[in-house]
């Protein structure tokens, strides 16, 4: 309360409200990090190039070659995984709530995952040499849990196990985020080399068969390569990080490739590749932050990696769907086979700009809507 004084010199009362409190500002957003973007194209590719070889478009020294280039391109899968974590730590923040964290990756992988089953279920009715899940199989591939149990982790959309495996990482996310935050930078550091070592434990393990089923697709035994990548971002973060450079770290990553056919198929080529992804992920970073060059922050390969999760949805299917006219192992000469593959991956990038631009931004856009009304 104040006084204030009348024309005529009487002092009156009057009441003033205090102002409300200031909103306490946002804490600010990580800066972008394109080339991370544009590396995400590139496991992509392999993906990719990897199926083309399993169908057998190439024979004779054709595919002999497409062995050498992209027998290994499964681990792409790898650097998918660590490349979350490493994500998703970079971007979170202290004051975020588990449930909009669980509403935004929802939002993100969701419409383009129910679209691409919903385009296989299409495909196993109407097309010859598609198989044709049971209710149970599809019911556990749109819940995303059907990499638990391997007689289920290829149905629908076959590389859609993989998202089985995320949908786990993003369930123990939130206690990640909040122990690597409590830990510190020694703390990080020992939690990436406890993963790894889990990494190769595991790989050991299904090479000798000490487990009931194969480990690739098992969502646990992928966890390791996810806390890894969430621990080399908290070492970004804070400042601690002393890895190699990008040329450095991607010749090692290159060389842990080309080393995957010295071990076990499945599960332990990880150990191969896993190291130098890391490395690569953490280097490409850091050239962000830095200004320094990468190859990897090229706007148009930014923009094949904005794509790059529509056309790792799309991608086998249009494979699949090509069985009806090529049937299932065509092995073409080299001309004919670059021609198809050609073709190929030409309507599956075509498709997955469709599924990006007409599914993945606008769902997102809607899904998201009104807890940033909320916000603002």
């Amino acid at each position: 309360m104040t006084t204030a004084t009348t024309a005529s010199g009487t002092p009156t009362a009057t009441t003033t409200t205090s102002p409300s409190p200031p909103r306490l500002p946002r804490p600010a957003a990580a800066p972008t990090l394109p080339s991370l973007t544009g590396l995400r194209w590139m496991a992509a590719l392999l993906v990719f190039g990897l199926h083309v070889h399993n169908f057998h478009y190439f024979g004779g020294r054709g595919q002999e070659i497409m062995t050498w280039g992209f027998g290994a391109g499964a681990t792409g899968v790898s650097f998918f995984f660590v490349l979350s974590g490493f994500v998703l730590m970079w971007s979170a923040r202290p004051g975020d709530r588990a449930l909009g964290f669980f509403r935004r990756r929802i939002a993100r992988i969701l419409p383009v995952h129910l679209v691409t089953a919903a385009v296989a279920l299409l495909m196993a009715w109407t097309l010859a040499r598609q198989p044709v899940p049971t209710l149970s199989q599809g019911v556990a591939n749109v819940l995303l849990v059907h990499s638990w149990w391997r007689p289920w982790w290829q149905t629908l959309d076959p590389v859609s196990w993989s998202l089985a495996c995320e949908a786990f990482f993003y369930g123990t996310f939130p206690l990640l985020a909040l122990l690597l935050r409590r830990l510190g930078a020694r703390g990080a550091t020992a939690l990436a080399g406890l993963s790894l070592f889990a990494v190769f434990v595991l790989a050991w393990a299904d090479a000798h068969s000490w487990v009931d089923q194969p480990l690739y697709s098992f969502p646990a035994a992928r966890l390791p390569e996810f806390v890894l990548g969430a621990a080399v971002a908290r070492l970004v973060l804070l400042d601690r990080w002393r890895g190699p450079g990008l040329e450095a770290s991607l010749a090692l990553a290159v060389v842990g490739y080309f080393l995957v056919p010295q071990v076990t198929p499945g599960y332990p080529a990880t150990t191969c590749t896993v190291i130098g992804f890391a490395l690569l992920i953490a280097a490409a970073a850091v050239a962000d932050l830095h200004g320094l060059p990468s190859l990897w922050r090229r706007r148009r390969l930014v923009r094949l990696g904005e794509l790059s999760f529509a056309f790792y949805m799309i991608h086998l299917l249009v494979l699949r769907a090509a069985t009806s006219l090529l049937g299932t192992s065509p092995r073409f000469g080299v001309l004919a086979a670059l021609a198809v593959t050609a073709v190929a991956f030409a309507v599956a990038l075509g498709l997955a700009w469709v599924l990006y631009e007409a599914v993945e931004v606008p769902a997102r856009r809607l899904l998201l809507r009104r807890r940033s009304r909320r916000l603002a």
